[in-house]
C-alpha cells in the first residue's frame, strides 16, 4: 500500500501535490536507528525553496477543501482510522526501530491515533453555527441579528517531536483539516519516517491532494525559515522549551500553540495508598526510558513518607526490563548520545552535591539504567531541569506548603499529581498549584484526548484536546442581517 518510497527500499520522499516527490537538491538525511545503529532510512533534505513550493501548493489546495462538506472531510479521517488498525504492526515495527519505543507502546500509539481520527471526526460533524439576536443587549433590535460559524485560518504548521511522531502528528493535523485548514507537516528528523508512513495513510484514505504536504530537513537550514515564513497562518509546535520560545519569538503575530517541556511533581502525602502511589510513579516516571513531556520528573514528599516510599520504589523498579524495544523493554536507549550526555550530567552533578544514586545511575551506550536519586536539594540541577531520561529525584519537603511552594517554583507549569486518601487536602493542593492539570492519584499523563491539555510559564500556550483544538485552528465569522422594518401600507 505505501507509496512513500523514493530510489529504493531506504529512501523516502515527500508528500507534495498528492505526490511523492524528493528534495530538489536531491540531498538526503540519513536516520539510524538507536536500537543497535543501523540505517532505517534516508528522509529528503528539503530546500528554502521546496518549502515555498509546499506552502503555494496548500493555498492552491484550500478553498476547495474549506468548501467541502464537514461531513465529506469526516469520512477520510474514518477510514484513515481503518487502515491504520490495518497497518498497526507494520508502522509500529517502524516506530521501534526509528525511536527505540517498546513494540507494545509503539502499537498502542498507532491504535490511539486511529482512535484520534474517529473522535476527531464525530466532533467536526459536531461543530454549530449560532444566531444572536440584537435585543439580547441593552438598546439593541429584533431587526438586528449576527449568524456565526467557524471557518479555518489557513495553512496550519504543524511541527511534530520525535517522540510520538504519529499520535502528535496526527493531534496538530486531523484539528486543523476537519476545520477546513491545509497543513503543512515538518516532523522531526529522528521520527520523519514514521510521520511520512502517517502522510501515507491519510492520502490513501481520500485526502485532497495538496490538502496536506509534508516537508522533512534540519531545523538549521529551513527551521526559521518555515516559522517565519509568511504563508503560514497557525503554527503548532511540539517539543523543546528552548525552541519553543525561539518559535514564539520569530512568529510575530502568527497565533500558536506550544506543547512545551515540564517538571511535573508527584507530591506524596501521610495518608496516600503507598504501594500504589509508587506503582504509578514508577510507570509515570521510567515509561519509554522517561522521554516524555509528562513523564513523573520529581516527587516531593516529606521525610516519614520519602522512608516509606523508597523500598517500595526500588522493588518496583527492580522489576523494569532494561534492554531492546523489540523485546519489549520499558528502559530503552535514549533517542541520541546528545540526550544520554545531558541525563548522566545531571546525575552527576546532583552525586557531586551530595545526593544519593539509590539505584541506576549507570550507562551502557546511550542506554541508561532506571536510576532513583534521594537527598536531591534545591541547589541540584536535577531539581529544576527537565532530562528526558530514566532518573527520578526525591525532594524531601517539611510539610505540605513547601511541597506547593517548590513545585510551584519550576519554570515549567504542565502537570502534577497528588496522592492522597484526603479530598480536602487533594483540592488545597490543586487549587494552588501552578499547572495546567492535577491529577489526582494518578501519575501526570497525556489524555484522554478530548481532555483539555495544556501548560502554563514555559510548559506552552494554547490548549490542546479535540474541541479546544479544533477551535484554535479556527476563527468566528460574524454575519450580520439588519432586517428592514415593515410599515403597514
Amino acid at each position: 500500500m505505501f507509496q512513500h518510497m523514493c530510489n529504493g527500499e531506504k529512501d523516502f520522499c515527500n508528500l507534495f501535490d498528492g505526490k511523492w516527490v524528493e528534495a530538489s537538491s536531491s540531498k538526503f538525511l540519513t536516520i539510524l536507528s538507536p536500537v543497535d545503529g543501523s540505517l532505517v532510512g534516508r528522509v529528503p533534505a528539503m530546500s528554502r525553496e521546496d518549502v515555498d513550493r509546499a506552502i503555494q501548493n496548500t493555498k492552491d489546495s484550500l478553498p476547495v477543501w474549506a468548501n467541502t462538506p464537514i461531513h465529506e472531510r469526516a469520512s477520510v479521517f474514518y477510514r484513515a482510522a481503518d487502515l491504520l488498525e490495518q497497518h498497526a504492526d507494520e508502522i509500529a515495527a517502524v516506530l521501534t526501530m526509528e525511536i527505540a519505543k517498546d513494540k507494545k507502546s509503539a502499537w498502542f500509539e498507532v491504535q490511539r491515533t486511529a482512535d484520534f481520527f474517529r473522535y476527531t471526526a464525530d466532533a467536526g460533524k459536531s461543530m454549530a453555527g449560532e444566531a444572536i439576536s440584537g435585543d439580547n443587549f441593552p438598546g439593541g433590535s429584533k431587526n438586528k441579528v449576527s449568524y456565526v460559524s467557524r471557518v479555518p485560518l489557513g495553512t496550519v504548521l504543524a511541527i511534530s517531536p520525535f517522540n510520538y511522531p504519529i499520535n502528535l502528528s496526527a493531534s496538530k493535523i486531523a484539528p486543523a483539516l476537519i476545520g477546513g485548514n491545509a497543513v503543512l507537516l515538518k516532523p522531526a528528523s529522528q521520527g520523519a519516517i514514521s510521520a511520512l508512513y502517517l502522510a501515507d495513510i491519510l492520502q490513501e484514505a481520500g485526502l485532497p491532494k495538496g490538502v496536506l504536504n509534508t516537508i522533512t530537513g534540519r531545523g538549521s537550514e529551513i527551521g526559521d525559515y518555515i516559522v517565519t515564513h509568511p504563508g503560514v497562518n497557525f503554527i503548532n509546535f511540539t517539543g523543546s522549551t528552548a525552541v519553543g520560545r525561539r518559535i514564539a519569538k520569530e512568529a510575530g503575530m502568527v497565533p500558536l500553540m506550544l506543547e512545551l517541556g515540564g517538571k511535573d511533581a508527584a507530591i506524596v502525602l501521610a495518608d496516600a495508598d503507598l504501594d500504589f502511589a509508587a506503582q504509578t510513579i514508577i510507570s509515570g516516571a521510567y515509561a519509554y526510558a522517561g522521554q516524555r513531556c509528562t513523564a513523573v520528573k520529581r516527587i516531593l514528599a516529606t521525610d516519614s513518607v520519602a522512608d516509606q516510599l523508597i523500598p517500595r520504589l526500588l522493588e518496583g523498579i527492580g522489576k523494569l526490563k532494561v534492554g531492546d524495544p523489540r523485546e519489549n523493554a520499558t528502559i530503552v536507549p535514549l533517542i541520541n548520545t546528545q540526550a544520554a550526555d545531558f541525563v548522566m550530567g545531571l546525575i552527576e552533578d546532583a552525586a557531586a552535591k551530595g545526593a544519593m544514586v539509590l539505584t541506576g545511575g549507570t550507562r551502557e551506550g546511550d542506554l541508561i539504567t532506571p536510576t532513583l536519586v534521594d537527598q536531591v536539594t534545591t541547589e541540584m540541577r536535577l531539581a529544576w531541569e527537565e532530562p528526558f531520561g530514566p532518573v527520578l529525584p526525591i525532594l524531601r519537603v517539611k510539610d505540605i506548603d513547601e511541597a506547593i511552594d517548590i513545585a510551584n517554583r519550576s519554570e515549567y507549569g504542565l502537570q502534577s499529581s497528588v496522592f492522597t486518601k484526603d479530598i480536602h487536602d487533594a483540592f488545597y493542593i490543586a487549587n494552588r498549584l501552578e499547572v495546567g492539570t492535577v491529577q489526582i492519584n494518578n501519575k501526570t499523563e497525556r489524555g484522554p484526548d478530548h481532555f483539555p491539555f495544556l501548560g502554563v510559564k514555559a510548559s506552552g500556550m494554547g490548549t490542546q484536546g479535540v474541541k479546544y483544538a479544533i477551535e484554535a485552528m479556527t476563527r468566528p465569522k460574524a454575519i450580520v442581517f439588519n432586517l428592514l422594518e415593515s410599515k403597514p401600507v
